[in-house]
């Protein structure tokens, strides 16, 4: 009989979670209120949806740049001293969003969220991997990941009613508390120590990284701005090419890579890697063109914009224990296919519907396709982790996490793109402007979402070959 003493998980222990997991909470809430205010902001500052957009997509990337740098902070520095930082920055980045300045001061604030985001995400998961005994781990990651799943749920809703009522930096403001209880409760329980020195940071390998990153996004960026093909988009395609090769021969070459690229020779991983960003493309790119598509076509206001997104986040966040349960008991072809077909029948369904959308076809569209995404989004990563060597867990999570944050990021980027590509099209019908723009947008989730059945599909030959599919890469 196992000792209950040792199954035990203290007080200290759930409050340190506890206070990480708020911090967390607080970024991802923040980034999903704001969607919904996006054509306000538009109003208020003057300024194309293709800048405005930077709020998400900018925070969404400077997330991924920090999370690359995790596992290498982890075992460096004590999670008391790296978390009081992660809520210090924090705490001045909402204190410049909440303040009357102008947009870029509030997306410098924006920033120093994202930062404080991209530490205390992964080191919530580690104190759970630290401290929590293997036989209750997946109940407190899977609380964790409740956690995380809430906060986008809750996001558009209350950013819809704070912007309907108040003002949307009253969003920012409302969560200044959390952020105090959140650094009382980590002040207090916090005592994880540094693993080690570990390996050397690749410095080079995060610049090169970034720049990648940046550039790549430019792409997109200047697409929408220019309305078009233009030579600054020819300019950006070349540098982030360059900047790729660099990156990959960088951590290929190197003793101590930022990312762990290597693990990508399994290709069971590199398939789920392709398909997880894949999914986090068309979650994080379609919470941000329906309400925005929402507003300007149907003409209704913020907060019925939000409720609209409601349903289906809770619908996602339901089914999620569920699917995670199916997936144990049958594995990850049906769990997969069902995600990847679902996905092509609601981006089918919406393109269609383009422009004959009302509220009622959108939410439940929406609720549709948020379902399509929970089948197969947790279930992948967890799949992916069975053919990854128990020492190189650590950097595929890191690996994963750069993954499906920076698809993120491209995806608002994209789709946003997409709008303002129209916009610039069709300037004094704002009206046929967003239908255009958004059934573009749905077509793209479309293609995409085919070629991620086309990567399960061979995913399912692959993993049958016992030489290549049935064992962990050794790196």
């Amino acid at each position: 009989m196992k000792n209950l003493q040792e199954e035990r998980v203290s007080t200290q222990t759930k409050l340190s979670i506890a206070a990480a997991a708020l911090l967390s909470f607080t970024g991802i809430l923040t980034e999903t209120s704001l969607n919904v205010t996006f054509p306000t902001m538009t109003r208020e500052f003057g300024l194309p949806l293709s800048t405005i957009q930077l709020l998400t997509s900018g925070y969404l990337l400077m997330v991924t740049i920090v999370m690359s740098t995790s596992s290498f902070l982890l075992k460096r520095f004590d999670t008391r001293l790296l978390f009081r930082c992660a809520i210090i920055v924090s705490i001045v980045g909402t204190v410049l969003c909440c303040l009357p300045l102008n947009y870029w001061l509030l997306l410098l604030g924006r920033l120093l969220q994202a930062a404080a985001t991209g530490v205390s995400t992964p080191l919530m998961i580690n104190v759970i991997l630290a401290l929590v005994p293997v036989s209750r781990r997946g109940t407190y990651v899977g609380v964790a990941n409740m956690v995380t799943s809430f906060a986008p749920a809750l996001g558009p809703t209350y950013g819809g009613l704070i912007n309907y009522y108040f003002s949307w930096r009253i969003i920012f403001v409302f969560t200044l508390p959390l952020l105090i209880v959140a650094w009382v409760l980590g002040e207090t329980n916090l005592r994880l120590k540094a693993q080690g020195a570990g390996k050397s940071f690749d410095g080079i390998g995060l610049v090169l990284l970034s720049f990648f990153m940046i550039s790549f996004t430019e792409i997109f960026d200047q697409f929408g701005a220019d309305g078009g093909w233009s030579y600054k988009v020819a300019v950006a395609i070349c540098v982030a090419v360059v900047l790729l090769a660099l990156f990959i021969w960088r951590c290929l070459a190197s003793k101590s890579p930022l990312l762990n690229l290597r693990l990508f020779k399994n290709p069971i991983v590199s398939l789920r890697g392709a398909n997880y960003a894949i999914l986090q493309f068309i979650n994080i790119g379609s919470s941000f063109l329906l309400p925005v598509f929402a507003e300007n076509f149907l003409g209704i206001d913020s907060l019925a914009a939000g409720l609209m997104l409601l349903p289906g986040s809770l619908l996602g966040a339901a089914i999620a224990p569920f699917v995670g349960r199916l997936y144990d008991r049958r594995g990850p072809t049906l769990v997969l296919l069902i995600s990847n077909i679902s996905l092509i029948v609601g981006a089918s369904a919406l393109w269609a519907m383009t422009g004959k959308a009302t509220v009622v076809i959108l939410t439940l569209l929406y609720m549709f396709l948020r379902a399509g995404f929970n089948f197969g989004y947790g279930n992948t990563m967890s799949d992916a982790s069975k053919f990854v060597a128990g020492p190189q867990q650590t950097d595929f999570n890191s690996l994963f996490n750069v993954l499906q944050q920076y698809a993120g990021s491209l995806g608002t980027t994209v789709l946003s793109a997409s709008l303002s590509f129209s916009e610039a099209r069709i300037p004094h019908n704002v009206k046929a402007a967003s239908v255009a723009g958004a059934s573009n947008a749905f077509a793209l989730l479309i293609v995409l979402s085919l070629v991620a059945l086309c990567i399960t599909l061979v995913s399912i030959k692959v993993r049958k070959t016992p030489s290549v599919g049935m064992q962990a890469v050794e790196v």
